[in-house]
């Protein structure tokens, strides 16, 4: 059963497991709450982005459809990082693991920035920057009137109430160059658009150094704005994918780093 798996990985993940319950039955009326890992990473969690944290702790949602294990103290990159669950569950989940957490929108790095500041000594780093198709500057398109913000688009159809804001932005290869990384074990992208652009424009050679790729994808306007196309451009890139509703995971069979 469903639910019963979510209850399973709650108490798997988390020491104080029972928080989830005191605050979904209205026990607790504190905000943030503070749930603590198995080996002690500290995550602070805004009760507004309590489900953003369940889809990453309960459900697992970007690692239950991974082609390939993880390997020992992997490289990761955290595109979309928002408040940092996924980088901070990462970090618990494959020890010794160096991740690089990219997050433009300020209120979301801020949140990202005091998680990073609850656990000290652990291996992440972090950068108010989005990851796009080329370096420089790019505009998104957000919500202002909510505290934090999982929906920032690139997508020309976004609600005209939005504000739009421009971001610094690396491209995937300099992400890969500005944190001197050889190879990347788990590339995980949930950047509400941009992982077109990202990965439509970057190098042939930067591929090769990619071991493992878990996305959300978001249905742009464009002809190749779409699932099918992204997993097709992967497969010629030299990936296996397979897909569950939005999410896409797409891994290099057989390929060894050290």
């Amino acid at each position: 059963m469903p639910w019963m798996k979510r209850y399973i990985r709650l108490v798997r993940n988390l020491s104080n497991w029972w928080l989830h319950f005191g605050s979904k039955w209205g026990l607790t009326k504190a905000d943030p709450l503070i749930f603590r890992t198995r080996n002690n990473v500290v995550v602070q969690v805004p009760k507004r982005l309590h489900h953003e944290f369940k889809e990453i702790f309960l459900e697992e949602c970007y690692i239950r459809g991974l082609g390939v294990p993880v390997s020992e103290n992997p490289v990761v990159l955290d595109v979309g990082a928002n408040a940092g669950f996924f980088s901070l569950f990462a970090v618990s989940r494959f020890p010794g693991a160096r991740v690089c957490s990219y997050e433009p929108i300020p209120a979301n790095f801020r949140q990202l920035e005091r998680n990073k500041d609850l656990n000290r000594g652990i291996g992440l780093r972090i950068y108010p920057k989005a990851l796009y198709g080329y370096s420089g500057e790019m505009a998104l398109s957000f919500d202002p009137g909510d505290s934090f913000t999982t929906s920032a688009t690139v997508f020309e159809h976004a609600i005209k109430e939005n504000q739009s804001i421009r971001v610094p932005c690396v491209s995937l290869s300099q992400a890969l160059e500005e944190n001197d990384l050889e190879h990347c074990d788990l590339l995980k992208m949930d950047c509400e658009g941009s992982e077109y652009s990202i990965l439509y424009n970057a190098p042939s050679h930067a591929f090769p150094r990619i071991r493992q790729i878990t996305m959300e994808v978001h249905q742009g306007t464009g002809p190749k704005e779409n699932m099918g196309a992204l997993m097709d451009f992967l497969k010629g890139q030299g990936f296996k994918c397979r897909r569950s509703g939005h999410m896409l995971w797409a891994w290099q069979g057989g390929r060894v780093f050290h």
